[in-house]
């Protein structure tokens, strides 16, 4: 059986489509406060779950449509107490997106959740005011790896939040990345400090820390195999894919990373034949896209070539993006081990 290729799939989707899909990932549809296990040793962690579990009270307290019950009933009056935002910042691998999604489904809808790439592009297919008008019907909107990579972006999702979050909805967020240092290595941040600094006024920020949980006590990830036992393995399996991984690479850049989770929808595990490391930013960037949207999904990877360890050059790992792409690593890691244990 000769396994399929993901350079063959060309997903769609359309607006609607984004609106239905946004919600937590398969990885985290049973996610909850109570199956959150804080490492002992890291009591931010204990505490980052009971403030999750405040926020997303104040949040159900504040009723449908963007909270816009209890400016009706008090002629505009104050909301429930506490700022309209929550920002979880820490290290990858410290259960943060765990917390996210539990918090999400702890608040009755209506609701959304999506990576922040997922919102940027909820605003290009919708166009920026039809994207408020919906939003602000709801109680919450959930922003995972929350980052602002360029101006435009920075404008566009400033704007945003203060449009949400003064119609009454609450806004929590992950990212690596402290509101105020948001951009910096990346662009002219100093530039744009002005409407940085406005958005992180209305966010609560949590510092969440410890080790990263997918490799505490766990042994290196697998060694890379031959090309012919990758062959072996992808066509051995039902609903695998095998790729030659420049040609996936320049498929990337023809299929938008709004796309990639449906271009990995049903695939029982990826083979990447001939793994090197990224030849430049762009592509570096949008593996870390892919990478995420594999691990949302819990789809195992297997490779040939480099080891998964050299995806990323040194020059990269010391840039602006270090936290992507480490995030990136550790979540491809993950996924190798996943691949062995199938």
């Amino acid at each position: 059986m000769t396994a399929a290729r993901l350079t063959d799939r060309r997903p769609e989707l359309s607006p609607a489509d984004m609106v239905d899909a946004m919600t937590p990932p398969p990885r985290f549809d049973e996610a909850r406060f109570e199956t959150y296990v804080p490492n002992p040793d890291e009591p931010s962690q204990a505490a980052a779950v009971e403030s999750c579990r405040a926020f997303a009270e104040r949040a159900s307290a504040a009723g449908g449509s963007g909270g816009s019950w209890w400016r009706s009933l008090f002629g505009g009056g104050r909301a429930p107490a506490g700022k309209p935002g929550l920002y979880l910042d820490g290290g990858f691998g410290v259960g943060k997106t765990h917390l996210l999604a539990s918090l999400w489904h702890a608040v009755p809808g209506p609701k959304s959740y999506g990576t922040f790439v997922e919102v940027t592009n909820l605003v290009g297919a919708l166009g920026f005011n039809e994207t408020v008008r919906r939003l602000s019907e709801h109680r919450l909107l959930a922003i995972d790896e929350f980052e602002l990579d360029d101006p435009g972006d920075t404008m566009l999702v400033t704007q945003l939040i203060a449009k949400l979050t003064d119609a009454g909805v609450h806004i929590a967020a992950t990212s690596n990345t402290l509101p105020g240092k948001l951009g910096e290595g990346r662009f002219a941040a100093v530039d744009f400090l002005r409407e940085i600094h406005a958005m992180s006024e209305r966010f609560e920020v949590l510092r969440v820390d410890g080790p990263d949980y997918r490799h505490r006590g766990l042994p290196d990830p697998p060694e890379p195999v031959d090309d012919a036992e990758l062959t072996a393995e992808a066509e051995s399996m039902p609903g695998a894919t095998l790729d030659d991984f420049d040609a996936l690479c320049e498929h990337l850049a023809s299929v938008h990373p709004s796309k990639y989770g449906r271009l990995v929808a049903d695939v029982s595990a990826v083979h990447l034949r001939g793994l090197r490391a990224a030849p430049n930013q762009n592509v570096g960037l949008r593996l870390v896209a892919f990478a995420d949207r594999l691990y949302d999904r819990a789809v195992p990877v297997r490779v040939s070539g480099a080891p998964l360890s050299e995806l990323f050059t040194e020059e990269m790992l010391r840039g602006g993006y270090r936290k992507k792409y480490l995030r990136a690593l550790s979540r491809l890691t993950a996924l190798s081990r996943d691949a062995v244990k199938s």
